[in-house]
């Protein structure tokens, strides 16, 4: 009789005796490997360390400005004079020089808080840059997961393909044996070596997808090697028990990365609109300094001149009127907090819309599993009967087929309920900001 777990067991065995030399990977493997070498994530690295440089006490305007400078120079002139009465003298080639060095210190006692305002901004765009990094690596554990459990389900369609290919090179067997013996006819034989080549030729092509599969989860993981023969470590797609709609909700309110950087943003552009604001106000500069100046001449009273000392003043102002720019660059500032806002709302509108068509669409796709695992047990039963039942010539090569295309299509109807209740579960977990849990 046909059993159905003793050819299962044989196709897997056969499946993983070139895999033995190979190093296995776990999920959690590709995404530390993926997340230290990605691309896009030492891009998105970088940039959050610039926003780490530009958060500084200096960069805000706190801290004072010092300078040293440094000067020299010098002239070689004539000179031809004539005095009142008439006596005239000329000097050659004098040579005048003058030398000096100063340190000045400048200083923003008061400029309409915008110093204070200037420094709030930079921590916000310091933890703008952080929401960015984290958004980035959100995306690529989705990415990346949603790829290593379709690598896992195009190798399990390829396993069941080449079950099918069983399948029909056992029936080619019978077949042959039929016509040999006289009880079978040619006809009968070519059509089963039809089925075969097909079957073959799919399973080709469905090798082919699988090593696409592959290649694209080496490219997320930036691996030098594109054509590196990576093999997960599970077999199955794993599934997690069904999720809470309520505590989803709860997390994504809270925890949601693009809800976060959109709240962020929306603080970054008040900020804006202060610092346009403050230029209302007045402002106070101080400034010093200590100089050292040295002259020589070759003409003239004296030989040369040395002057060294301080100087300090402070200086207040205030801006009266600017060609009404001020006014249209408030008017902005208040236009660009209000597309801020609204840029929030519909972003947080849009993450729950997602949540709740995700979380519908993962329910039912449970509801379906169910439904599609008793098909398939039936779809097993059935093949064993109608195996039986060709072999003894009570059942003709088409019904036979159609048995075995039953089998096949409820498998992969099963594998892809399985992979899209995944990819739910992934998303469902993003939004939440809870996606990192793969890792």
């Amino acid at each position: 009789m046909w059993n159905k777990k003793t050819m299962i067991a044989i196709v897997v065995v056969v499946m993983q005796i070139p895999l033995f030399a190979q190093q296995m990977h776990t999920l959690q493997d590709v995404l530390t490997i993926a997340i230290e070498n990605n691309y896009s994530i030492r891009i998105a690295r970088n940039n959050q360390e610039i926003s780490d440089n530009n958060f500084s006490l200096g960069n805000a305007g706190f801290l004072p400005s010092l300078n040293l400078q440094g000067q020299y120079s010098g002239t070689r002139n004539n000179t031809d004079r004539t005095d009142f009465d008439g006596n005239e003298s000329s000097l050659r080639n004098i040579h005048n020089t003058a030398a000096g060095a100063n340190v000045n210190l400048g200083w923003t006692i008061f400029d309409g808080f915008r110093v204070r305002i200037n420094y709030d901004k930079l921590a916000a765009l310091q933890e703008m840059g952080e929401l960015n990094t984290q958004v980035a690596i959100e995306n690529l554990i989705a990415r990346i997961s949603a790829e290593y459990f379709n690598l896992i389900q195009q190798q399990r369609l390829l396993n069941n393909l080449r079950f099918a290919v069983a399948l029909s090179r056992e029936r080619v067997r019978i077949d042959e044996e039929r016509f040999l013996l006289g009880s079978g006819s040619k006809l009968q034989l070519l059509q089963a070596e039809v089925f075969l080549n097909a079957d073959s030729s799919r399973m080709q092509r469905q090798e082919e997808v699988v090593r696409a599969s592959r290649v694209r989860l080496n490219e997320l993981m930036a691996k030098e090697d594109l054509r590196y023969n990576l093999q997960p470590s599970d077999t199955i797609i794993p599934l997690n028990d069904i999720m809470i709609f309520a505590t989803l909700e709860n997390s994504t309110k809270e925890y949601n990365t693009v809800l976060r950087a959109a709240a962020k943003n929306k603080r970054i552009s008040e900020y804006d609109q202060k610092l346009v604001s403050s230029q209302v106000y007045p402002y106070v500069n101080f400034n010093s300094g200590y100089g050292y100046n040295r002259n020589t001449f070759q003409s003239g009273s004296f030989s040369d001149q040395q002057t060294f000392g301080m100087n300090y003043g402070i200086t207040v102002g205030v801006n009266l009127f600017d060609g009404f720019n001020r006014r249209r660059q408030i008017s902005n500032a208040v236009i660009g907090v209000e597309n801020a806002r609204l840029n929030y709302e519909e972003t947080r509108k849009a993450v729950m819309s997602d949540l709740i068509n995700i979380y519908n669409e993962y329910l039912n796709n449970f509801r379906l599993l169910e439904m599609e695992t008793q098909n398939l047990d039936v779809a097993y039963e059935t093949l064993d009967i109608a195996m039986e039942r060709y072999r003894l010539g009570a059942l003709s090569g088409l019904e036979l087929r159609e048995v075995q295309k039953n089998l096949l299509e409820a498998e992969e109807r099963l594998l892809s309920i399985q992979y899209s209740t995944k990819l739910a579960e992934i998303s469902l977990l993003q939004i939440a900001g809870r996606v990192m849990e793969y890792l």
